[in-house]
């Protein structure tokens, strides 16, 4: 045994070498600053057995490259010195999930048997399609989405095949960027195929002996750290702000079931895939990318267990074919991490159910690169990510939330603004954490962030993962929820925007730009926080003296504690907080569309071809929705009405055939 994990913590070294290598030869920004990469070795099964326990993307430790290997080795065979790359969900095994996510693979030979593999990702620049750095939530199809590249040989005998390289080239803004990227996922493989022989020789059992015995440790570890929540079976619903392709929120529904170290997620209930590129695909099995939730939470409880593919055995996953986490093609699926990001809420709101003294509430629920692309083109010109812009995580019991900083689908990294200052063409004004943002609790959520820049040149802005704009983020054990998400164009001026969803908003010479990203959701009653931890947040204007007597009954006054005020105002009446603290939007929501109803909805949309499903959706809600104030749920309503509102979607829905 011992000789397996020495083994073993032979290869997590090799990858996290294969990563430093890859990040230092890396010629993006979003690379080599923020860290959007991974590299991975697999045994023979394509499953990994080593990840990098602390540099780049953690997310992406479950995936399996099988099935690009097989499309390959099934065509054309593989040889020593090869290297397969593909970024096409559909055609990949869901290996990738969206275009700009390119993956490298290569087989690692001993004599003739191929005894592993390497593995690394990264996200390119562009991949071409409609817009600049091809992602934008209104692309509609896959088509729009840029070059699907099935799985194909890169490398074949140690040279890069030229065919290949020229339609990468061809179909990229930002073909130099992308090409120095894709040179280093190739060091890196190289990287591991040296330690890789290194091992072998030493190990007579080879990869698959280590993996097998790597994966059996980490599934035990797992299953004892999921044996501490409470056995049963819990739901939790939660929405994107809407489809992006009407004003309607999106719904994330799972029921989860705790037994005996195993966890069942169903999301039965989640709505249709959409005409937009909200869309996951998973091909109707466990997806890493949409179980990050838990493995945050199997490390939070066993913070060594080692990251491989031995995760996925303590999970087992549904979602109906032609659902937005199950879509089929051709769903464009460019901002599948929003939907992810809500997927993690909706875990974390039935977990908590499990174990309410270790889950948390809400995280801020959204990740937002904002890109800044050059109208001109040529040299020196950078189609580059300004900040992957975040915002915090949840209260818990016996602690606060990190503010301005959520790793809930990626550790991703920030750009330092002297860097973005002197790649892009844009002045950083302000980046900042967002007072007044976290929501209260005991222990209150993490804060947001503020972003503001100046265009330098003309341009164009893209901010796709815009989310949290209409729902704020949840509290929970009598906590409230964060603030909501705010972008405006030209903050403070006639010409002031604000937007909700982002295509493309083009920008001139000293037009701005200010991101205030959500901020996550309280736990606890926030009149119990002790009133020296509301001063210390008023002094580091994380809250203000207004929120500090508002939110915390703390009155604030030069600087201390006003004691006599502050025991006046924690002793008055007033209600008792819920367990649950959703805000007055989601309130409104739910009191027209309750649970029960739009179950009953989904079970007849699933009678329904998959894309004829979201737009019967639409024309259902629109009509109930037709009732209501402009701007529902966002407004007060009167209670009557939404009873009647309420009784229209009933009676359409018992009608629908």
């Amino acid at each position: 045994m011992l000789e397996r994990e020495l083994g073993q913590t032979r290869l997590v070294a090799a990858t996290e070498e294969m990563s430093l290598a890859l990040q230092r030869a890396s010629r993006s920004l979003y690379v080599r600053e923020t860290a959007d990469f991974a590299c991975a070795v697999a045994d023979s099964s394509g499953r990994f057995i080593a990840y990098p326990q602390g540099i780049g993307v953690s997310g992406f430790v479950g995936l399996d490259v099988s099935e690009a290997v097989r499309v390959v080795r099934q065509r054309e065979g593989l040889a020593p010195g090869d290297v397969i790359l593909t970024n096409d969900p559909y055609t990949s095994g869901a290996l990738s999930t969206h275009l700009p996510d390119v993956h490298a693979i290569a087989p690692y030979f001993e004599g003739e048997e191929v005894v592993g593999y390497g593995w690394t990702f990264i996200h390119v620049s562009d991949v071409g399609g409609r817009v600049p750095s091809s992602v934008s939530v209104r692309n509609d199809t896959v088509f729009a989405e840029g070059l699907r590249i099935p799985p194909v040989k890169y490398v074949e005998a140690g040279r890069r095949v030229p065919a290949v390289e020229a339609f990468l080239r061809a179909n990229s803004r930002a073909p130099e960027q992308n090409d120095g990227d894709l040179q280093a996922m190739l060091a890196a493989l190289d990287r591991g195929r040296a330690r890789v022989a290194e091992l072998v020789a030493d190990h007579p059992g080879g990869l698959d002996e280590i993996g097998a015995h790597a994966r059996a440790q980490t599934a035990a570890r797992a299953r004892r750290a999921l044996g501490r929540l409470a056995d049963g079976t819990y739901r939790f619903e939660d929405y994107l702000d809407n489809d992006a392709v009407s004003d309607l929120p999106l719904r994330i529904a799972v029921r989860a079931t705790v037994a005996d170290g195993h966890l069942d997620l169903d999301f039965t209930g989640t709505d249709p895939q959409v005409e937009a590129a909200l869309n996951m695909v998973t091909q109707g099995r466990a997806h890493s990318w949409v179980l990050t939730r838990l493995f945050a939470l199997v490390g939070t409880l066993d913070p060594d267990v080692p990251l491989n593919g031995g995760l996925m055995d303590v999970v087992t996953f549904h979602a109906p074919e032609g659902s937005v986490l199950n879509a089929v093609e051709p769903a464009a699926v460019g901002v599948r991490h929003a939907t992810v990001s809500r997927v993690n809420d909706v875990v974390s709101g039935a977990l908590v159910q499990a174990a309410p003294d270790v889950l948390p509430a809400a995280s801020s629920g959204l990740v937002v690169p904002v890109v800044f692309a050059p109208r001109a083109s040529g040299p020196g010109k950078n189609l580059q990510v300004v900040e992957p812009m975040v915002g915090g995580t949840g209260g818990r019991r016996g602690a606060d939330g990190l503010d301005g900083r959520d790793s809930g689908i990626s550790n991703l990294a920030n750009n330092p603004v002297e860097t973005v200052e002197a790649a892009i063409g844009v002045r950083v004004l302000r980046y900042a954490v967002r007072p007044d943002s976290a929501g209260p609790g005991r222990w209150r959520g993490g804060s947001g962030l503020e972003l503001e820049f100046e265009a330098l040149e003309p341009g164009t802005l893209l901010a796709r993962g815009l989310e949290r704009t209409r729902f704020q983020p949840w509290g929970a054990a009598g906590g409230g929820p964060g603030a909501v998400t705010e972008l405006l164009i030209n903050r403070g001026r006639p010409d002031e925007q604000r937007l909700v969803v982002v295509d493309t908003v083009p920008l001139e010479v000293g037009d701005t730009v200010t991101l205030r990203t959500a901020g996550a959701g309280g736990y606890g009653d926030p009149f119990l926080r002790p009133a020296p931890l509301v001063l210390a947040d008023v002094l580091a204007q994380l809250v203000s003296a207004e929120a500090g007597e508002r939110d915390y009954g703390v009155r604030v006054t030069g600087g201390a504690v006003d004691e006599a005020a502050t025991a006046e105002l924690r002793g008055a009446s007033r209600p008792e907080p819920s367990w649950w603290g959703r805000g007055a939007a989601r309130e409104r929501w739910d009191a027209v569309f309750p649970r029960e109803l739009l179950d009953e909805l989904d079970v007849h949309l699933r009678t329904l071809a998959p894309l004829d499903r979201a737009p019967r959706r639409r024309a259902l809600l629109h009509e109930v929705l037709a009732t209501l104030p402009d701007g529902f749920p966002r407004g007060p309503a009167d209670a009557s009405l939404l009873a009647e509102a309420r009784a229209q979607a009933a009676r359409l829905v018992a009608a629908l055939p």
